[in-house]
């Protein structure tokens, strides 16, 4: 009888401990879930107000060049006339034109998911837009004016675009 009484008394010990580990599992596996999801919720908040700056203030809007040099050389005057616009694709990428005089050249934009870089690609006629055919960060977006360098090199090249 005292070997069943002790079998009792250690499997109510293992029936009173059992749920309160399941309940301990539970409750860091539900707060671990719970981190992760407000991460996940901030993250995608601040992607969706990184996106629609840029589609507000960037995507369909005129610009020209405002200031290009390279090397020190000012390189300006012969994007006089030009007006820019970047359409959208998507959030990172899409058709971008420059019109001058009535004549239409067609290229593309890119950018990087926190918008700190943008792509141009443009043919390579006229030979202005080889300047502009490269990977450029940005150095400042106070618009209506966004300054621009080339991405991941120190070249002494600035671009500035200004919205009008």
């Amino acid at each position: 009888m005292m070997a069943f009484t002790r079998y009792k008394k250690q499997a109510m010990k293992n029936t009173a401990v059992r749920p309160v580990i399941i309940f301990f599992a539970a409750s860091v596996l539900l707060l671990s879930f719970t981190n992760c999801s407000k991460s996940a919720v901030v993250e995608a908040a601040q992607t969706s107000y990184l996106q629609q700056q840029f589609e507000d203030n960037i995507l369909n809007k005129n610009f020209r060049v405002f200031l290009a040099t390279d090397n020190g050389t000012d390189l300006t005057p012969q994007y006089a006339g030009y007006t820019y616009i970047l359409y959208k694709s998507t959030y990172y990428n899409g058709p971008m034109t420059a019109v001058k005089s009535g004549v239409t050249y067609n290229g593309t934009w890119s950018s990087n998911e926190d918008y700190s870089k943008l792509v141009i690609s443009f043919p390579t006629t006229p030979v202005e837009f080889v300047f502009l055919n490269r990977e450029w960060k940005f150095t400042k977006k106070s618009l209506p004016i966004m300054e621009l360098a080339p991405w991941g090199t120190l070249e002494p090249k600035v671009l500035h675009m200004e919205r009008f």
